[in-house]
């Protein structure tokens, strides 16, 4: 469905949803999820050079809605990790860094408009919809160029970017499908536009 971004202000057993009206987890959730993140970012240290995980989640521990979000990513079968700090802001960024198209975030609509317009096999759900909803973003086209270069992802599967807003306008949705071969060669990346309407295996 998509690749998504969270900004801080595996596989593994999935928590259970939260009401959305509570965006904070309970201490033992966020005590399972801190540690499923540490241990990600130390298997990961190709992703987020010079960075130090007891900074990252000093971070995560003063904004709980962040890592409410974060949690929400990691309960759809996502995988995310830190690929990025804004020295700037203070900001950490996270990227979903599941190999694969996370499996609760699957066949969807680009958004609410291209979901509406569907008459037949309509998807339950769109991904910007679902995104807001969880207190992320999908990954523009240069974010998602930028995760090409930590890994292989979507080697089998398709992920719907942010599209510009002058392709939307004209009907169309933007995803990408990765083509790697090993991990020290180049990935190549197709932009492709197509009727929004249509799910993706993302």
């Amino acid at each position: 469905m998509n690749r998504l971004v969270a900004k801080t202000m595996s596989r593994k057993r999935m928590h259970q949803p939260l009401k959305r009206n509570k965006k904070e987890l309970p201490p033992e959730q966020r005590k399972e999820l801190l540690a499923a993140l540490k241990a990600r970012f130390e298997k990961n240290m190709n992703r987020h050079k010079g960075l130090e995980w007891v900074n990252t989640q000093a971070k995560l521990e003063a904004n709980p809605e962040k890592l409410w979000s974060i949690n929400e990513m990691e309960r759809t079968g996502g995988e995310p990790d830190v690929v990025s700090h804004d020295k700037k802001t203070g900001e950490y960024i996270f990227y979903d860094c599941s190999p694969e198209s996370p499996k609760g975030r699957r066949s969807l609509c680009y958004d609410r408009e291209a979901l509406e317009s569907r008459k037949e096999h309509k998807p339950e759900d769109n991904a910007i919809d679902m995104a807001a909803a969880m207190g992320i973003e999908l990954l523009t086209e240069e974010q998602y160029r930028e995760l090409q270069k930590l890994g292989n992802f979507d080697t089998k599967t398709s992920s719907w970017v942010k599209t510009p807003c002058d392709i939307r306008k004209r009907g169309g949705a933007s995803f990408v499908i990765a083509a790697t071969t090993l991990f020290s060669c180049i990935t190549t990346v197709r932009n492709l536009t197509m009727p929004p309407g249509g799910s993706v295996a993302r």
